[in-house]
Order: structure tokens, then C-alpha cells, then sequence
């Protein structure tokens, strides 16, 4: 066989532009995503004895504590509804988006190592994170039903009930999952520089938290200072999870249409930023 000389040229240059966001790299390396979305999931209590249980355990520990000391002790009204199911509600509203951050607040940092040695889109590993907390975002909503069921047909309780609006959940998540996306991405971007919000990270959702209607309803908040509350993006993501799930719930059209562009926005600039930042982290590593 005679070999002839091929008749093309590779050319490789940098990428340096913002918009780049390699979405077909991403297909191309969705193989890398299922595994890394199953390193996640198993790593997170890999050698623990209850294992995967513990993402039942710590929102029904949350949820008695919250019980006790804010429907028991401080006596915070919880708009009639049954107050296990209302902490439970609202810690699955916030969880997903609170685990989505805590995953991707320091991505660039955490995965450096990896970075430096082979290539693949960087957006891989983020996502890999948002696929594997929605798998423990099914479990607790499992958990949440299995509660529902429980105050509905053994303790006869009808004070709460699905609302026809739930059909529209999925379309709930997956605004969690940009929102938390596009702030994991703007903090991974800047604590590849600044290292000090590595600790501010877990401190900032907490508080965040405590600003969000996850313990006390939007609806006690006295009105001509609700829409303060409202500004926050997640306010108005909560109280449609209750809104859905219980039938009950502060859910003004202005909050959700602030609450998408919120996210948009927010999302936008995550991933701008954090395509800048991880084209030349590794050199300052």
C-alpha cells in the first residue's frame, strides 16, 4: 500500500472568548458526566453506616428541631398548616439550592488538580453536581410524600392539599438548579483568587437561610416591608414549593416574575465569569 501524505492542516489556538461555553463538549464528555454524577452521589457517605439514609435523616432531624423551638418554644405561626409538613416543605424548596451551591462555591479550587492534568469542559463538573443533588432532592421528596400521606389518610388531616399548580414543580426545580448554578459559578470564579470565601461559603448560605420564608411564612412579615423579603429570589421559590404541595403559600405574580429575572440574570453572569476565570486559574493555582 502506498502511503500518501494527508492534505490538511490542524490549527489550534486559545479560546478567549466569554461567550464560549462548549456546549458540545459537554455532549461529547457526557460519559465523564454520569460518572462524576455517581462519584458524587456515592462519595457524599461512602463507609457510613445509615449511608444514603442520612438524606432522609437530616431533613426530619431539621424539621423536629424547628418544631420544637420555633412552633413550640417561639410559637411562629405556620400559616395553618401542620408544622412538621411545613419545615419539611420548606427545607425542600431550600435544600436542592442550598447543596447545589455548597457543591459548586468552590469548584475551580477543589477539582485544580484534575483541571491541571487532562482536559474536559470545566461546566462538567458543576453539572455533575446538579444532577447528583437532584437524586437526593427525589429521596427527600419521597420523604416529604411519605409525611404527607401519614397527616393525610392516618391522622385525617385536611387542613393542606395539593393544588392543581403543582404540575408546574419541575419547572420549580429547574429555576433552582440555574439560580444555584449561576451563584456556585460566581463564587467558584472568585475564590479561585480570593481563598478567604472558601470559609464564607457555608457561613453566606446559612444566613441566607434565615432571610428566606424556610422557617417563618412570608405572610407573617408585615406587608409594606414584605417586598424586602420578596427581592431575595429564593423567597419566592419556597413559598411556591408550599404553595404546590400544601395549598397554602405567598405567591404574587411580581415576586416570581423578579424571581426569574433575578436567576437570569444571575445566571448569565455565573457563567460569563466563571468561562473567564477557569481559561488561566490553573497558572495561579
Amino acid at each position: 500500500m502506498q502511503n500518501n501524505p494527508a492534505n490538511f492542516e490542524i490549527t489550534l489556538r486559545p479560546n478567549t472568548s466569554w461567550l464560549q461555553l462548549e456546549m458540545k463538549g459537554i455532549w461529547h464528555y457526557r460519559d465523564l458526566l454520569s460518572l462524576l454524577v455517581w462519584r458524587d452521589f456515592v462519595a457524599k457517605y461512602k463507609q457510613t453506616i445509615l449511608g444514603p439514609l442520612w438524606f432522609i435523616v437530616q431533613p426530619l432531624m431539621n424539621t423536629l428541631v424547628f418544631t420544637v423551638i420555633f412552633a413550640g418554644v417561639a410559637k411562629i405561626p405556620t400559616d395553618g398548616l401542620p408544622p412538621v409538613l411545613f419545615y419539611l416543605c420548606g427545607q425542600l424548596g431550600w435544600n436542592y439550592f442550598a447543596q447545589n451551591f455548597n457543591s459548586n462555591s468552590a469548584t475551580l479550587v477543589n477539582n485544580a488538580g484534575l483541571f491541571s492534568k487532562v482536559y474536559f469542559p470545566r461546566l462538567v463538573v458543576p453539572l455533575a453536581g446538579l444532577v447528583s443533588n437532584l437524586l437526593t432532592f427525589v429521596i427527600q421528596a419521597a420523604t416529604f410524600f411519605a409525611v404527607f400521606l401519614y397527616y393525610k389518610f392516618i391522622l385525617h388531616n385536611v387542613s393542606f392539599q395539593l393544588d392543581w399548580r403543582v404540575i408546574f414543580l419541575p419547572l420549580l426545580v429547574l429555576q433552582s438548579a440555574a439560580l444555584s448554578l449561576g451563584l456556585g459559578l460566581f463564587m467558584s470564579a472568585l475564590t479561585a483568587k480570593y481563598r478567604d470565601l472558601v470559609h464564607l461559603s457555608p457561613l453566606l448560605i446559612q444566613i441566607w437561610m434565615y432571610a428566606t420564608p424556610v422557617i417563618i411564612p412570608l405572610s407573617k412579615f408585615p406587608e409594606q416591608w414584605r417586598w424586602v423579603v420578596a427581592i431575595n429570589p429564593m423567597t419566592s421559590i419556597v413559598e411556591s414549593f408550599r404553595l404546590m404541595l400544601l395549598g397554602t403559600g405567598t405567591v404574587e405574580p411580581l415576586y416570581v416574575v423578579c424571581s426569574v429575572i433575578f436567576t437570569v440574570v444571575i445566571l448569565v453572569v455565573g457563567l460569563l465569569l466563571f468561562g473567564k476565570v477557569e481559561k488561566t486559574f490553573v497558572d495561579t493555582v
